[in-house]
């Protein structure tokens, strides 16, 4: 007999701020723990170059880390990537009121942290790809690779000797992977 209390997105947004960070999956809170500083520099060089072309060239909308995507109501799943990219062409008009935003985006960005299992990025990749991402990046530091997810047999991983690219999800992004986790 499951006893578990499921609870809403509404509800995870109304919760108390202490200091940590939680995803919804499937009505059950996961607390996510503190990011490393290698996850944190990684990440913050490829938002910042991703970035930087998706305003350059308009092409639509960039995320951060802690923005909420709601992908599935009753019970609810909220996932936070460490990146996230919504093509202007998939944004509605007017933008959503809503808290978290209500749908996939084209993009997600995973910067794997010490503290993350395979099993959990295998179930953060297939939960995005079920959701209708078009393209998911894992990035590894520790490695200082990059796993690019089109679907579940789709896959290719990227090292430093090798360049990522939006291919047709960010139109003309190109980045040497050694980029993401060069030395200043």
């Amino acid at each position: 007999m499951n006893t578990t209390t499921l609870i809403t997105a509404d509800q995870l947004l109304q919760m108390p701020r202490d200091g940590y960070r939680y995803e919804l999956i499937a009505g059950e809170l996961k607390k996510m723990t503190p990011a490393s500083w290698k996850h944190g520099d990684a990440g913050g060089r490829l938002h910042a170059l991703l970035g930087h072309h998706v305003v350059e060239h308009k092409l639509g909308k960039i995320f951060f880390a802690e923005t909420g995507f709601l992908l599935a109501r009753d019970p609810d799943t909220v996932r936070a990537p460490d990146i996230a990219f919504i093509h202007k062409d998939h944004l509605p008009a007017p933008l959503p009121e809503e808290a978290y935003w209500p749908g996939a985006p084209d993009l997600v960005v995973e910067v794997v942290s010490p503290s993350d299992t395979m099993s959990e990025i295998d179930g953060k990749v297939k939960t995005w790809l079920e959701a209708g991402v078009a393209m998911v990046w894992v990035v590894n530091p520790a490695w200082h690779d990059v796993t690019v997810y089109r679907s579940a047999t789709d896959i290719k991983t990227l090292t430093e000797e090798d360049e990522l690219s939006g291919e047709d999800v960010v139109a003309g992004f190109r980045c040497p992977v050694r980029e993401i986790f060069a030395s200043p």
